[in-house]
């Protein structure tokens, strides 16, 4: 209960901005949505007329801005365009910063791996050398040691 009200912290202020406009359209809509079964149930009788209510729901539609004009229908959808050409905009360079992110990972891999495998080569030659100098040290003595018999 506590952590459903967290937001995406990934998500960007423009993002945020339009989550919380639709969310307001929905509240809108359901607001409206019961002032329609008010009235529907005031016309079919069961609840009476009640006068601040209908007041109060005119003072409601007379204070809604007029939208029929063509430069306010224009200026909506030049502004909600930019916002979804915004939306787009940011998502493609999130999702490129996210390929670099994962090719550099791949390479920073690659490159572990190839140290990891020149230290083991060096490691074995090492080791070679070293049982290659011991074989050599013992040969010798061996020599020395049959000389000194005969």
């Amino acid at each position: 209960h506590l952590l459903r009200d967290i937001k995406n912290v990934s998500i960007g202020d423009l993002s945020k901005h339009i989550s919380d406009k639709v969310l307001g359209l929905k509240a809108l809509n359901a607001k409206i949505n019961e002032m329609k079964e008010y009235l529907d149930d005031v016309l079919d009788e069961k609840y009476p007329v009640n006068t601040e209510i209908i007041e109060n729901l005119q003072d409601i539609f007379n204070l809604m801005p007029n939208l029929d004009f063509d430069s306010i229908i224009k200026s909506f959808s030049v502004k909600t365009n930019d916002y979804m050409h915004m939306t787009y905009v940011c998502s493609l360079i999130r999702a490129c910063i996210g390929v670099h992110n994962l090719i550099n990972n791949k390479v920073a891999i690659i490159e572990r791996e190839r140290d990891l495998l020149k230290q083991e080569e060096e490691r074995k030659k090492k080791a070679k050398k070293e049982k290659e100098d011991r074989e050599k040290d013992k040969t010798p003595a061996a020599d020395v040691e049959m000389k000194d018999d005969k």
